[in-house]
């Protein structure tokens, strides 16, 4: 059986994965985005082993809320997105500073 400290360990880098994406790639919208996801991913394998580990099937019930959460995230994130390329012609977040509605 694999332990629990391989999960956790998986789970922190794709934590750290997403913290860096962020922290170094500020200017591509299309990348922040992806490490959001990997940020929700490390989350939810973190309340998938300890559901596991635990006996317990709540982390799971958890795990189905951030899913969609997360799904919806990407969809309306890159739905904002395709609208902002078409009127702008580019995605960058520095000169993305001006929204008007």
């Amino acid at each position: 059986m694999i332990p629990e400290s391989y999960f956790l360990f998986v789970s922190a880098l794709l934590f750290g994965l997403g913290v860096a994406g962020i922290i170094i790639n500020r200017k591509n919208l299309i990348t922040v985005l992806m490490s959001i996801e990997l940020i929700l991913l490390s989350v939810n394998t973190n309340f998938i082993t300890f559901s596991y580990f635990l006996h317990n099937t709540v982390g799971q019930v958890f795990v189905f809320f951030i899913l969609t959460v997360a799904a919806a995230e990407a969809a309306i994130g890159l739905a904002i997105l395709v609208i902002l390329f078409r009127e702008r012609g580019n995605i960058e977040v520095d000169q993305l500073n001006t929204l008007r509605g």
